[in-house]
């Protein structure tokens, strides 16, 4: 198997192979494209986050300092906004329903490494999905690590660090994350 296809299967990768860093620097420059754009032009800053993700739907809003290290891994539905110096490493997909916030500098990676340090040596690396519901709010400065699945109507209170699965309708707040209120389900 390829490198790539070990990411895509779940499995351990090289994540300096050479395919994958041309993924990464592809990625880079469609950031430093967005990160180029006028501030104040939302329409140019709409178009030039559409060439960067997989998919987004209407009313697309990513404010500046967006990084991420594939970006076509990146799924996003309607009205989805991240504002200032969001990070979502993408080596593998991470998909957010309609109606979602993401808080400013926040960090959504998919991507980790081998608790030993030979795996480490190695450059060896290993991605899992991360998937977000509808109407769903990530506070400021939150960390949500791959593998993660979080449900509709939930709010991530700012500076939560995400490692579990989260249900839907609550608020989930600490280090790490847990439910600290239950919300009304919504229609």
């Amino acid at each position: 198997m390829t490198e790539m296809e070990k990411l895509q299967a779940g499995l351990p990768y090289r994540y300096d192979d050479p395919e994958l860093v041309t993924m990464k620097d592809t990625a880079s420059l469609g950031c430093a494209r967005l990160a180029a754009v006028d501030p104040l032009d939302a329409a140019g800053r709409e178009a030039a986050a559409r060439e960067l993700l997989g998919e987004a739907g209407p009313e697309l809003d990513i404010q500046p300092g967006f990084h991420c290290d594939n970006g076509k891994n990146i799924r996003v539905g309607k009205r989805f906004t991240a504002n200032f110096n969001v990070t979502i490493l993408d080596g593998a997909p991470v998909t957010f329903g309609d109606y979602c916030m993401v808080g400013p500098g926040t960090l959504i990676a998919t991507t980790g490494h081998p608790m030993d340090p030979q795996g480490r040596r190695e450059r060896l690396a290993i991605s899992k999905p991360v998937t977000v519901g509808d109407d769903v709010w990530i506070g400021g400065n939150c960390t949500i690590v791959g593998g993660v699945t979080i449900g509709s109507n939930v709010v991530v209170a700012g500076g939560a660090v995400v490692t579990h699965d989260v249900p839907d309708n609550c608020v989930v707040a600490g280090v790490p994350a847990r439910v600290v209120k239950r919300l009304e389900a919504q229609e």
